[in-house]
C-alpha cells in the first residue's frame, strides 16, 4: 500500500456503543428548544434562497453565486447557480469542490459547461488562425508583384476570407478589403500595362511605315519633318516638366495631410485622422514613389492610428456602449425601485467617470444614455409616490393602536388580571407599532411620546408582578439548595419533586431572570440526583476527553496541511502517525463523532492536496532552473561562436558553471544536456541554430493545439505536410515527441542570437504552460 492509500484511507464507521440511558428526574420546565421549521418556513427560506441567487447573477457576483453551488440548500438552487457560472476558472474550482459529492446533477452540469467553453476556445483559437492566416496571406500578396499565379490565388484567398469574414475585427475587415483592393489593382495595372505596350508595339508599327513613306517623300519635306521633330521634343520635355511639378505637388500634400492626421491623433480624433489616412491612400495611388523618410511618416502614422482606435474599440467607445445597454436594459426591470434608482445613479457615475478626458464628442451617446435613465427611473418615481402614501398610512395605523392599547388599560381588571395575556398585549402592540414604519419624523414624535408613557404605565404593572413571582422562586431556590446538602437521598428526591410542581404554578418573570433562576433550581436538583448520574457523568466526561484529543490530532494535521516547501514534505512523514493515534482513541460523543471523523478526512485530504501541489511547484521550478540554466550556456557558446577572448569565455563559462552546481535538482535528462552543451564545440552555426529552435517551437505549439505566428505559418505547413506524407501507410504515429522531451532537447540546442532567443523562448513556454492546464 501507498503512502498516500496509507494516509487518506477511510475510517470504518464505529459500532454504535450502548450508552446509559440518563433519565432526568426532573420535569421540563426549561424553555422548550425551537421546532424543526415547517413547510411555510421551509418555502420561504427557499425563495429568499432564490432571490440571493438572482441577486447576485443580476450583480455578476461571481463569488455569491458560486458559494450556492457548493452549499445551497436544495438541488434546484445549486443547479440553478451552476447554470449561471460561465467563468473558467471558477468553473475548474468548483468542480474540483464537488467532486465526490452526492449531487452529481450539479457536477454533470459544471463539467459540460467547462467543456462547452474549453469547446468554445479550441473553435475560437481555430477560427482567429484562420483568420491571421488568410489576412497575412492577404496582405502579403498586396504587396507583391503580378505573375501568372496572381488571379486564381487570390480568389482562392478572397473565398477562404468570406468564409470567416463576419467573425474578424471590423477594422481588420478594412484592412483586408484594402489589400484585396490593392491586389485587384495590381492585377488591372498589368492588364492596363499590357494593352499600352500592344498600343506602344501598333504605334511603333505605324511609325515605321510612315517612316518609310517619309523617306520616299520628295526632298522639300526633309526641312518640315526636322521643325516637326524638334515641336514634338519640346513638347515632350514640357509634359515631363509638368509631370514633376505634380509629382512634387503630391508629394507636398501628402506631407501636409500627415502634418494634420498627426494633430488630429494628438486631440484624440480618431475618426478625422483616418479619414485624413484615407486622403492621403488616394494621392499615394497616383503619385511617384515616395521618399524614404515619407514612407516612414505614414508608417508611423498608421501605427499611432492602430494604436488610438484599439484603445477606443477596446476601452472607451465599448465601455460607453456597454452602460447605455446596461441603462436600457433597466428600462422596465423587475427589481426593488430602491435598487433600481440606486443603479441607475451608479451607471451615471460610472459615465461621468469615464467622460473624464475623452477626446472625441460623445453628445450623441450622451442623449442615448441620458433618455433611457429617464425611463428606467420612471418606475422609482411612483415608488416613491407610493412610500409617501405609505408613511400616512402607518400614521393611521399607529393612531389605531394607540387607541387600542389606551382602551386596554382602561377595561382590564388590575385586581385580578391575566398576566400573560396583558404580556402578550403589550409585546404585540409593541411589534405591530415597529411594523407601521416608516412614518413621518416630524408627525409621528407626538404619537411616539404618548405610546411611550401609556407603555411605560403598562409595564410599571407588569414589573410589580415580576417582582413578587421572583421572591417566590428565590424562596423555592434556598430550599432546593438545603435538600441538596441532605443526607437522605430517597427523602430529598421525593421533596424535589414536590418543589418542582410548585415552580410550575408560579407566575410569569423576565426571562433573562427567569432563565438564571432556572438554572440555579436545576443546578441544585441535579445535586440531588448526582450519585444515580456520577456513573454516566463519568462516561460523557471520557467522551469530551476523547473529543478533545481528536480535534488536537485534527488541528495537528490541519496545520500540516497550511505549510508549503520543503517544511511541508519533511512533516508530511508525521501523517499516517497522527492518523493511527486519531484511530485508537476510542469513541466519541455520538453528536461529534460523523463530524470529527469528516473533519480528518478533510484535513487529510487537504495535506494530500497540499503535498501534490507543492510537487507540482518543485517540479515546476526545476522545469524554470533548466531553461535559466540553458540561456547562460546559450550565452557562454554564443560568445564562443562570436569569436570573444579566452578571458570572457571563461567568466561565461564558469558563471554557467557555477548556476547549474547551485540547482540540486533537475528534470531528468536536463542536467546531461546542459553539461553536453558547455561541453560542444565552440562554434556553430547560428543560422542552423535558429532553424532547430523555431521547429521545436512549431512542433510544441502543434503539440498544445496553439497557433504559430503568421511568419512561421508557411514553415509549420510544410512541417505538417512532411508528417502526414511520411505516416501515410503507417498507421498512427507513434513518435509524437512529449514537451518534456522537447525542453530537453531545447536545452541542449545550439547557440542563437539574444532577439532571437527570447521570443522564440516564451513561445515554447506557453506552449508548456498550456499542456500543463490541459493536463490538469
Amino acid at each position: 500500500m501507498s503512502l498516500f492509500s496509507r494516509l487518506f484511507r477511510k475510517v470504518p464507521s464505529p459500532s454504535p456503543a450502548s450508552a446509559p440511558a440518563r433519565r432526568s428526574a426532573l420535569p421540563q420546565e426549561a424553555p422548550q428548544a425551537p421546532s424543526r421549521p415547517g413547510a411555510a418556513e421551509r418555502a420561504l427560506a427557499a425563495d429568499a434562497e432564490q432571490r440571493a441567487l438572482q441577486s447576485a447573477i443580476d450583480a455578476r457576483d461571481v463569488q455569491a453565486v458560486a458559494r450556492l453551488v457548493v452549499e445551497g440548500s436544495s438541488t434546484k438552487i445549486r443547479q440553478a447557480a451552476a447554470e449561471a457560472i460561465e467563468d473558467l476558472d471558477v468553473l475548474r474550482q468548483l468542480i474540483r469542490d464537488v467532486r465526490g459529492g452526492n449531487d452529481k446533477s450539479v457536477y454533470r452540469i459544471l463539467t459540460s459547461k467547462r467543456d462547452a467553453l474549453h469547446e468554445q476556445a479550441r473553435k475560437r483559437e481555430q477560427l482567429q488562425a484562420e483568420i491571421t492566416d488568410v489576412s497575412g496571406a492577404l496582405e502579403r500578396w498586396s504587396q507583391r508583384p503580378y505573375d501568372a499565379l496572381s488571379g486564381p490565388r487570390l480568389d482562392d484567398l478572397e473565398g477562404r476570407w468570406q468564409a470567416v469574414a463576419g467573425q474578424a475585427d471590423p477594422e481588420l475587415r478594412e484592412r483586408v478589403q484594402l489589400w484585396i483592393g490593392r491586389s485587384r489593382e495590381t492585377i488591372a495595372e498589368h492588364s492596363r500595362q499590357e494593352e499600352a505596350q500592344a498600343a506602344l508595339a501598333q504605334a511603333a508599327a505605324d511609325a515605321a511605315a510612315e517612316a518609310r513613306r517619309l523617306r520616299e517623300e520628295q526632298a522639300q519635306a526633309s526641312a518640315a519633318a526636322a521643325a516637326e521633330q524638334a515641336r514634338v521634343l519640346q513638347e515632350q520635355k514640357r509634359l515631363r516638366a509638368e509631370q514633376q511639378q505634380a509629382e512634387q505637388q503630391a508629394i507636398r500634400q501628402i506631407d501636409e495631410l500627415i502634418r494634420k492626421a498627426r494633430t488630429a491623433l494628438g486631440g484624440g480624433g480618431s475618426s478625422r485622422a483616418a479619414g485624413l489616412r484615407r486622403l492621403i491612400e488616394e494621392k499615394l495611388a497616383g503619385a511617384a514613389p515616395l521618399p524614404a523618410s515619407l514612407a516612414s511618416q505614414i508608417q508611423q502614422l498608421d501605427k499611432q492610428l492602430n494604436e488610438l482606435k484599439d484603445w477606443k474599440s477596446f476601452s472607451v467607445a465599448p465601455k460607453r456602449a456597454e452602460l447605455t445597454e446596461e441603462m436600457e436594459s433597466l428600462i422596465g426591470a423587475a427589481l426593488d425601485p430602491q435598487a433600481l434608482a440606486d443603479r441607475i445613479r451608479g451607471l451615471q457615475e460610472e459615465w461621468r467617470s469615464l467622460s473624464k478626458g475623452a477626446g472625441e464628442n460623445t453628445e450623441a451617446d450622451w442623449q442615448r444614455f441620458q433618455e433611457a435613465a429617464q425611463k428606467a427611473y420612471q418606475p422609482c418615481k411612483e415608488y416613491f409616490a407610493a412610500q409617501a402614501l405609505v408613511r400616512e398610512e402607518n400614521l393611521r395605523r399607529r393612531d389605531a393602536l394607540l387607541a387600542r392599547l389606551t382602551a386596554f388599560e382602561a377595561e382590564c381588571n388590575w385586581e385580578q388580571p391575566d398576566w400573560q395575556a396583558v404580556i402578550r398585549t403589550l409585546r404585540e402592540t409593541k411589534q405591530e407599532w415597529r411594523n407601521c414604519s416608516p412614518v413621518d419624523r416630524q408627525a409621528g414624535r407626538q404619537q411616539e411620546k404618548g405610546f411611550a408613557a401609556l407603555g411605560a404605565s403598562i409595564q410599571g404593572r407588569v414589573d410589580a408582578e415580576y417582582a413578587r413571582n421572583l421572591k417566590q422562586k428565590e424562596s423555592l431556590i434556598e430550599r432546593a439548595r438545603l435538600l441538596a446538602a441532605s443526607e437522605d437521598g430517597r427523602k430529598a428526591i421525593e421533596e424535589i419533586k414536590e418543589l418542582q410542581q410548585k415552580w410550575r404554578v408560579v407566575g410569569p418573570v423576565p426571562r433573562e431572570a427567569d432563565q438564571r433562576l432556572w438554572g440555579q433550581f436545576r443546578q441544585h436538583c441535579d445535586t440531588v440526583f448526582q450519585k444515580r448520574d456520577k456513573e454516566f457523568a463519568d462516561y460523557a466526561a471520557s467522551l469530551d476527553s476523547n473529543k478533545a484529543q481528536a480535534i488536537a490530532l485534527c488541528e495537528q494535521i490541519e496545520q500540516i496541511a497550511a505549510l508549503e516547501g520543503a517544511e511541508l514534505l519533511a512533516r508530511a512523514g508525521a501523517l499516517a502517525e497522527l492518523r493511527n493515534a486519531f484511530d485508537a482513541i476510542g469513541e466519541f460523543p455520538r453528536a461529534d463523532s460523523r463530524g470529527l471523523r469528516n473533519r480528518l478526512e478533510q484535513g487529510l485530504e487537504r495535506c494530500r492536496k497540499s503535498i501534490a501541489r507543492q510537487q507540482a511547484r518543485d517540479a515546476e521550478r526545476r522545469w524554470a532552473d533548466l531553461f535559466d540554466a540553458a540561456d547562460q550556456v546559450r550565452a557562454y557558446r554564443l560568445a564562443a561562436a562570436r569569436g570573444l577572448d579566452a578571458e570572457q569565455l571563461d567568466t561565461l563559462k564558469a558563471a554557467a558553471e557555477a548556476h547549474i552546481a547551485s540547482v540540486p535538482r533537475w528534470p531528468k535528462g536536463g542536467l546531461e544536456a546542459l553539461r553536453q552543451g558547455l561541453a560542444g564545440e565552440r562554434f556553430s552555426d547560428l543560422a542552423a541554430n535558429e532553424a532547430s529552435l523555431r521547429m521545436l517551437c512549431i512542433r510544441a505549439e502543434i503539440l498544445a493545439d496553439m497557433p504559430t505566428p503568421p511568419e512561421d505559418q508557411a514553415l509549420r505547413r510544410e512541417y505538417q505536410l512532411q508528417r502526414l506524407v511520411q505516416s501515410m501507410g503507417q498507421g498512427p504515429r507513434a513518435d509524437e515527441m512529449p514537451l518534456d522531451a522537447m525542453a530537453i532537447e531545447w536545452a541542449g540546442a545550439g547557440p542563437v542570437e539574444d532577439g532571437v532567443y527570447a521570443p522564440l523562448l516564451e513561445r515554447f513556454r506557453r506552449c508548456r504552460e498550456r499542456g500543463s492546464s490541459r493536463g490538469a
